[in-house]
């Protein structure tokens, strides 16, 4: 029997990430760190459920990110690009049909992710070099990306920042 969401999110001590709604629990900050301060790495280990509700809301980030499935039912990554063209990933641990393992979103690409329709919760987790500090990050309201991604309406509307939230996170945040 494996657990049940509450049990894995009480078992990580995971939190609610600020604008983006997932669940995590920083697990690394590196002790070096780059000339401007920030942290040279640094690791979260996160949760998507479907109750409660956890996803990750549109956002893009200044620095690339890897994403690496641990645990539970496949999640979704709905990627928008620059040149205006999206697609679908999906991580999990069933890679003999397509699912992947790990994963890199490239800087600068907006990115939602959520549960596999029907799944009961997903563990992942994200590193990045240099390491996340909240001034690298921008969220997305519907509003601001739906010129560009007419064909991604229906995945806006459901993971688009609510339009009277920031899209930016508290001076100084990190994870």
């Amino acid at each position: 029997m494996r657990p049940n969401t509450r049990q894995v999110i009480e078992h990580f001590q995971m939190t609610t990430l600020p604008v983006e709604s997932t669940y995590f629990i920083k697990t690394y900050r590196s002790k070096t760190s780059r000339a401007d301060g920030s942290a040279d790495g640094s690791a979260i280990v996160a949760l998507y459920s479907d109750e409660p509700r956890s996803c990750s809301l549109f956002h893009r980030l200044k620095y690339d990110e890897i994403w690496h499935f641990y645990a539970g039912d496949p999640i979704r990554l709905v990627l928008l690009f620059p040149d205006k063209t999206s697609k679908d990933v999906i991580l999990g641990s069933d890679f003999l049909n397509g699912q992947l393992s790990q994963f890199v979103i490239p800087a600068g690409v907006w990115q939602a992710g959520e549960l596999v329709a029907g799944g009961e919760w997903g563990l992942f987790g994200c590193t990045m070099s240099p390491g996340f500090v909240g001034e690298i990050f921008e969220g997305g309201h519907y509003s601001d990306l739906i010129n560009d991604y007419p064909e991604r309406k229906s995945d806006l509307e459901k993971l688009g920042v609510p339009e009277n939230e920031s899209t930016l996170l508290p001076r100084g945040y990190e994870n």
